[in-house]
């Protein structure tokens, strides 16, 4: 029986740890799940296990380049962004995997953004909000700034996807999907690294720019095989859509997070954009993503469990429910949004008192029109000046038929799906190498969808 040919993908979140295979259609045909808990670093703030990750990679090839039913000829990477692994001249790790929430000190940060033009200014040259260590630029600021020692000892400092690549293939790459998820280190405009890069000595300590698509034919465990450059997780969700349509189109990736990605969106983020939470991605081909977000999802779980206590239903009741006009319309009627009062960062519904509603289905349908009221208003951000023609929902929301059919009818000039791609990251890595390692073509089933009209 001959063995099945594969590509192999690492897909690293913070949670869990996954390895795929892909077949030549693109069908999963194996998959491993790990997750172990995080560490502190040197400050006691929790942070990734470095080395286990490591070896879990390492186990995990092994025993997958040994597996009978497989011949893996390719392997690629992705994970979460915004995440540095400083290596010695050895290739050795220098420092904990830090976490991109670790609190940024103040003193830097003023420091930082005086000498560089103010953080307006810098924002919109970066395209990104100021968001501490999450902009992964600033980690290598803080480390030549507050521990210089460690700094010298630096020969490159590598994006998390590309450490991982790394580790297969010991070559040293840098990725644009990478730099440009809000790093700060890309200035959009000029479409090279920002002025302060080369300013601060922090190019030296990055490795040469290759292509996302790009692979190198090695020997891996004593199998010829293409080993990828490893891309950011939310850049590589969008892949089985940029290869499937050519349409303009925004895809909202719903989750913890509903994060509207628009691909065909290349103009400046403005001051107001900035100001609402916008930034901008780079895509696989180099291309910029404008992209909004809210925190939908979070405030979802919060109010669920709100509504389920006070109505005593189970948390997950939410799911039989389906969409009903008639609730929409009498809640239209009944509701006054005028005399609300809404704290920053808070969801619209979190300021209703559950006793203006007569069951759970009220309460419930009026938390969908809620988040539908803030998804809206997200979406114009990157709709704005551009002809999108459909709207693609995936994860969490896209299942949700309340959510779809208030969205349908709040777009009632675009197309309005919801989309159901297994894996989408995964399959996304696998899909930037196609042409390294797969004659085929690529399926046209790769994403399941199902239309949504405007209610009435």
């Amino acid at each position: 029986m001959s063995k099945i040919p594969v590509i192999a993908i690492f897909d690293v979140g913070k949670t869990n740890k996954k390895l795929f295979f892909f077949d030549e259609q693109y069908k999963i045909v194996f998959e491993q799940q790990a997750n172990f808990p995080e560490i502190n670093d040197e400050d006691g703030d929790a942070c990734e296990d470095l080395e286990k990750l490591i070896a879990w990679i390492k186990d995990s090839l092994d025993s997958s380049l040994n597996n009978p039913l497989f011949q893996i000829r390719a392997i690629n990477f992705c994970s979460y962004g915004a995440s540095f692994v400083h290596l010695d001249k050895k290739g050795k790790p220098l420092t904990p995997l830090y976490n991109y929430l670790k609190q940024y000190p103040d003193d830097l940060l003023k420091e930082f953004y005086q000498a560089y033009g103010g953080k307006v200014t810098f924002s919109m040259q970066t395209a990104s909000p100021i968001l501490g260590s999450l902009n992964s630029g600033m980690q290598l600021y803080r480390i030549k700034k507050r521990n210089p020692k460690i700094f010298q000892k630096i020969k490159y400092s590598l994006h998390l996807p590309q450490f991982l690549a790394y580790l297969v293939s010991k070559k040293y790459y840098s990725d644009l999907t990478s730099i440009g998820c809000h790093t700060n280190l890309w200035n959009f405009p000029q479409n090279h690294y920002h002025e302060w890069v080369y300013r601060e000595g922090i190019l030296d300590k990055l490795a040469p720019i290759t292509p996302s698509y790009h692979s190198d034919e090695l020997n891996v465990g004593n199998e010829l095989m293409k080993v990828g450059v490893g891309l950011h997780d939310s850049s590589a969700a969008l892949i089985p859509y940029l290869e499937s349509f050519l349409d303009p189109f925004i895809l909202i990736s719903t989750g913890t997070w509903c994060i509207n990605l628009n691909p065909f969106n290349d103009k400046p983020l403005t001051i107001a954009e900035l100001q609402e939470d916008c930034l901008c991605y780079l895509s696989y081909k180099s291309t910029p993503v404008k992209a909004s977000r809210i925190f939908a999802g979070y405030q979802h779980e919060q109010e669920v469990k709100r509504i389920s206590s006070y109505f005593q239903k189970h948390e997950n009741y939410f799911t039989r429910i389906e969409y009903y006009p008639e609730i929409i319309q009498l809640l239209s009627e009944k509701i006054n949004d005028e005399t609300l009062n809404r704290a920053a960062g808070e969801s619209l519904f979190h300021g209703r008192e559950l006793s203006l509603f007569e069951n759970y289905e009220e309460a419930y349908h009026q938390l969908i029109a809620d988040i539908i009221k803030d998804q809206v208003h997200a979406l114009q951000l990157v709709l704005e000046g551009t002809d999108v023609k459909r709207l693609f929902v995936d994860g969490g929301f896209g299942k949700n038929p309340i959510y779809m059919h208030l969205l349908a009818k709040s777009f009632d000039k675009v197309e309005v799906f919801a989309a159901s791609v297994p894996q989408a990251t995964a399959l996304g890595t696998a899909l930037a190498i196609h042409q390294s390692w797969n004659k085929k073509p690529l399926p046209n089933d790769i994403i399941d969808l199902r239309f949504y009209t405007s209610p009435r």
